[in-house]
């Protein structure tokens, strides 16, 4: 009887076409086994067929020689190196007439088996299997010594080769390693030994990054410095210092720090832009989009306690601005013709448009689409599956800006130019991807109007937007004005769009609801998922005040805090996290999760705060100072002391500085029941006054309808 093993790395898309050939096999005496890299349930077979079996070696079985093996591993190798490791499967193939790889992952798998087997016949697919059992092999003896010879000698040769390979490997990365670099005499003597004369630049710049990430590890930042300067000086291809200084970068940036070497790697990611910018311009959108990913990573501005970008933006953009390819990105083309004034023969049309993000919208859709002048279309442009694409690569937008030949360009005309043609005005939320967009062709006589709420200013995708075919911009702010102002200089100056500040649209009066008594004694905090929420102030302030009081406590309303952004942000969750342990058994901390009913919610808080360190407005305060609890507010170290901030939104009674100072207001304002309620009444009627919808939707008005 013949054996038939087949190899499987991959559940087949069709399992009909392999039930087929197995029964073809069975109705020539074949005794098939089906061998998976999956589970075998996955396949279901009958027994009388084939006899299925997976062969994966389960994680708690897997020895610390075969978890490095596979750490190492190529993705098909892997396959075979739990199948040599599989006691079943070794049996099965060593006895097999004939070798089947089903798929092309199984291929080098089948390969290695039939040089172990050189008797069995291995072939790639059902069809070519079924020939070959049609048709009996025959081998001299002799060919077949000499193949069973080869195999073996290949065998050993492989083994012997991968060995070699694996020794040096492994002696260059524990001479290269954290312990070596973290030793002074092991830091000076790679430092030196990664600049000396004579070594190709391939070799060299892996063994700077792997010396740099070792550096980094080992808490040695300004060895790993010099290190890569070191390397750096002696790399003669521009192309390979820049990858050496990107690397670096990233593997800091990995590591939760600020690289030393930032802007080094950012420079030299855009003077190769620079220099491809004329013959290859698709070259030069991947440097200057390499340039950008460092400069906007999240763990620069998102993910820590202050941002490079908001202490000095003209400093931390200086690369950029001298960068002639990154110039020509935000480079003012103008429009033809300028936007026709507001109709007065037929209805305003007012295309709004965001791309996912409509949680402030809300109000503004329901006012308009409820005016009989305004014919309102709302276009979220990532609804449609099949143009979606065109909406998420900033790096496809890049090369078209650069002048790359593609059919990019044409396909957002031909998506976005009905919209623009009829609109009147789009208001465009966010200044991301969708203000780059609609600004990518002439928009026409359209009226584009930009609202840019607060992380857009840390991001790359204002830089690609052309801001001379738009007419206005709107913040929520003057801080927020401010700052992306200093960080886009095409918003001041003779093509600048106007700006505004306008307020969000809040519905601030279903929030006032009775309180219980006790609620006096409880904070709250909506929204607390982020590092820039810092919830562990709100937390510093709650210690304080137990100190005085155990009756205070808080409540967290919204999502779980996000720790798998980053590594700070692990680091920030972990520490969270303890502080949490702590607490919550005390009924210190209660974690009300997300809700609809936010102002249900906040029924139970007589404190609000906002704990951030950066904010562009902070609706969340708010709605909170208009349930009527007493805000209290951290003057938000991103914009502390600088022109406008939150001292210059709030009143100052409001404000604090640090977590003492929080507490002595809380402890002061909830002295009495009576002095709290009088508080959070002054404090509900300031903000129903100063930004309920009712009152801020007068500027709307102007902004939309004025022309």
């Amino acid at each position: 009887m013949t054996t038939v093993l087949i190899v499987a790395a991959a559940a087949p898309k069709q399992p009909a076409v392999l039930i087929e050939a197995l029964e073809r096999f069975r109705s020539r005496g074949a005794r098939v086994t089906v061998a998976c890299f999956f589970d075998s349930a996955e396949l279901p077979v009958d027994p009388a067929l084939a006899e299925v079996r997976s062969f994966v070696v389960p994680p708690e079985k897997r020895d610390a020689r075969l978890r490095r093996a596979l750490g190492r591993a190529q993705a098909n190798r892997k396959i075979w190196l739990h199948a040599q490791r599989h006691a079943w499967l070794r049996q099965r193939f060593r006895s097999a007439d004939l070798l089947v790889a089903l798929d092309p992952r199984s291929v080098y798998t089948v390969w290695e088996m039939a040089q172990r087997n050189t008797r069995a016949g291995a072939h790639y697919g059902l069809v070519p299997a079924q020939r070959a059992l049609d048709v009996p092999r025959t081998e001299p003896v002799g060919k077949r010594l000499e193949r069973q010879v080869a195999a073996a000698a290949g065998i050993g040769t492989r083994g012997a080769r991968r060995a070699a390979v694996e020794t040096v490997r492994t002696t260059v990365q524990k001479a290269t390693g954290q312990r070596i670099m973290s030793n002074p005499a092991g830091a000076w003597f790679w430092s030196r030994a990664v600049a000396a004369p004579r070594v190709p630049d391939r070799l060299r710049s892996k063994l700077a990054v792997r010396l740099h990430d070792s550096a980094v590890k080992a808490g040695r930042p300004a060895v790993a410095a010099r290190t890569a300067a070191a390397a750096v000086s002696r790399i003669n291809s521009a192309t390979a210092r820049a990858d050496v200084l990107t690397k670096a970068a990233q593997g800091e940036l990995a590591l939760g720090h600020v690289p030393s070497g930032l802007h080094d790697a950012i420079r030299a990611q855009l003077a190769l832009a620079d220099a491809r910018l004329a013959k290859d311009p698709k070259k030069a959108a991947a440097a200057v989009s390499r340039a950008w990913s460092l400069a906007s990573n999240r763990v620069l501005h998102f993910d820590r306690l202050s941002s490079p970008m908001s202490d000095d933006p003209g400093a931390f953009l200086a690369p950029f601005r001298a960068s002639a390819a990154a110039r020509k990105l935000s480079e003012p083309r103008g429009r033809l013709t300028p936007a026709a004034p507001t109709p007065t023969d037929r209805p305003l049309r007012l295309l709004v448009t965001t791309l996912i993000n409509d949680n402030f919208l809300q109000e503004i859709l329901e006012r308009y689409r409820a005016m009989p002048n305004v014919e309102v279309r709302f276009l979220d442009l990532y609804e449609d599956p099949v143009t979606r694409p065109l909406a998420l690569s900033g790096s496809t937008v890049m090369e078209h800006l650069l002048g790359v030949e593609s059919t990019y360009g044409a396909k957002i005309e031909e998506w976005l130019r009905p919209h623009l043609d009829w609109a009147d005005t789009v208001f465009v939320d966010w200044c991301q991807a969708t203000a780059a967009l609609f600004t990518l062709h002439d928009p026409g006589t359209a009226r584009i109007i930009v609202r840019l709420h607060s992380f857009e200013a840390f991001n790359f995708w204002p830089h690609l937007v052309d801001f001379s075919r738009v007419d206005d911009v709107v913040f929520v702010s003057e801080h927020l004005k401010d700052l992306s102002a200093a960080v886009l200089p095409q918003l001041t100056g003779e093509r600048a769009p106007r700006l505004w500040v306008v307020d969000n649209a809040m519905d601030l009066r279903r929030y006032p609801r009775a309180k219980p008594a006790d609620a006096r004694f409880t904070l709250g905090l909506v929204g607390f998922s982020s590092v820039a929420k810092d919830p562990r102030w709100a937390i510093d302030v709650l210690r304080k005040l137990r100190e005085h009081d155990e009756r205070y406590n808080l409540t967290l309303i919204g999502s779980n805090f996000n720790n798998r952004t980053s590594k700070p942000a692990t680091d920030y969750g972990r520490r969270l996290a303890k502080d949490l342990a702590e607490l919550e058994p005390l009924g210190a901390v209660r974690r009300y999760g997300q809700t609809d009913d936010v102002p249900g919610a906040l029924q139970e808080v007589g404190v609000i705060l906002s704990t951030s360190v950066r904010e562009s407005f902070h609706c969340g305060l708010v709605e909170g100072a208009a349930s009527g609890a007493v805000p209290v507010v951290r003057d938000w170290p991103f914009f502390a002391g600088k022109p406008h901030g939150a001292r210059t939104l709030f009143p100052a009674d409001w404000m604090v500085d640090t977590p003492a100072e929080a507490a002595e207001r809380i402890l002061a304002v909830t002295a009495t029941e009576q002095a709290w309620t009088e508080a959070g009444r002054a404090a509900s009627e300031h903000v129903l006054k100063t930004w309920d919808w009712a009152v801020t939707q007068t500027d709307y008005d102007r902004l939309l309808l004025g022309g």
